[in-house]
């Protein structure tokens, strides 16, 4: 079947003219009618008939017009699909981001860029830094997201910093040491709250305590969440040393307090990866600007750049 052909019979069904339908595909008039014409002799059916100065449909014509008119509507909704795709309106986001992005970041980028992009299909995995980066590498997942010290990954992996997040120390504030200023050495002789052996936090206070030759820590209560172990430090036991995302809300509201230890000044990385040299689709583009140019705002707390 004559598609063209097809679509000058429907243009002209639509408009009831072949002089409206010449204007508005810019083909003349001549040329429209003697392309239906053949169109009508390939199909051995009459399409349209005289009628006064114009033209009408015939019984065929009616009913070819109306199958006309589904398939260039079902035409337009193609082409819309495909603009939506490039623009990034449709689509498929999958991510995998470790536990601290996970939970104190990506909640609030996901309802902005979900407010923006309905949409776009999104799935997000909770996993620890090298299992993200296993499934970027798998291409399970369109970026990894992780947050703790700078991951080692193959030279195929892009990794971009968005933001550098403080370590804090923090007890109740009902504590000795809470809002002072003392030696690691005196952090250590409180009991600590922490997560379970393997946790990256509490790595990194022992790795803290070797560096600064240090006693290592007492770590007399431990649990498999985080929100459970800082809530036994405000509940006034010990204390917890914890990415300040995590508490920043807390201590702003009086519930925990900071310790500040002289000469002790650790970060966290947020840093987003990709594959490199691989064209990213408009949906990912579209939310690592949009991280990019906002990738922490919250009641005004500033973050290390």
């Amino acid at each position: 079947m004559n598609l063209h052909a097809l679509r000058l019979f429907h243009v002209v069904a639509e408009t009831g003219s072949v002089t409206r339908a010449a204007e508005i595909l810019s083909i003349s008039q001549p040329a429209i009618t003697a392309q239906i014409k053949k169109f009508e002799q390939e199909l051995s059916l009459p399409l349209l008939k005289p009628e006064g100065r114009g033209v009408a449909l015939t019984d065929a014509g009616e009913h070819f017009a109306v199958l006309a008119a589904r398939l260039f509507a079902v035409e337009q909704q193609i082409e819309q699909y495909a603009a939506e795709y490039r623009d990034g309106g449709r689509g498929r986001l999958r991510l995998a981001a470790t536990y601290l992005p996970a939970n104190f970041l990506i909640p609030s980028w996901i309802a902005k860029y979900k407010q923006r992009y309905e949409q776009v299909e999104m799935k997000i995995n909770t996993t620890n830094s090298s299992d993200a980066l296993k499934q970027l590498l798998g291409v399970e997942v369109d970026l990894a997201i992780y947050g703790g010290l700078p991951e080692e990954h193959p030279d195929s992996i892009y990794a971009e910093e968005l933001f550098q997040d403080e370590l804090w120390f923090v007890v109740a504030p009902s504590h000795s040491y809470a809002n002072q200023e003392v030696t690691l050495e005196e952090m250590t002789r409180i009991p600590f709250v922490m997560r379970e052996e393997g946790s990256s936090t509490r790595e990194r206070l022992l790795s803290l305590c070797r560096t600064y030759n240090a006693p290592a820590p007492s770590i007399s209560l431990t649990f498999n969440g985080l929100h459970e172990a800082i809530a036994a430090v405000v509940s006034g036991y010990g204390a917890n040393f914890v990415s300040s995302l995590v508490v920043k809300e807390q201590v702003r509201r009086g519930e925990l307090a900071r310790v500040m230890v002289t000469g002790v000044q650790l970060t966290n990385t947020i840093a987003v990866c990709t594959r490199k040299n691989e064209t990213l689709s408009a949906s990912v583009s579209n939310f690592i600007q949009m991280i990019r140019q906002n990738p922490y705002e919250e009641r005004g707390w500033a973050y290390r750049t």
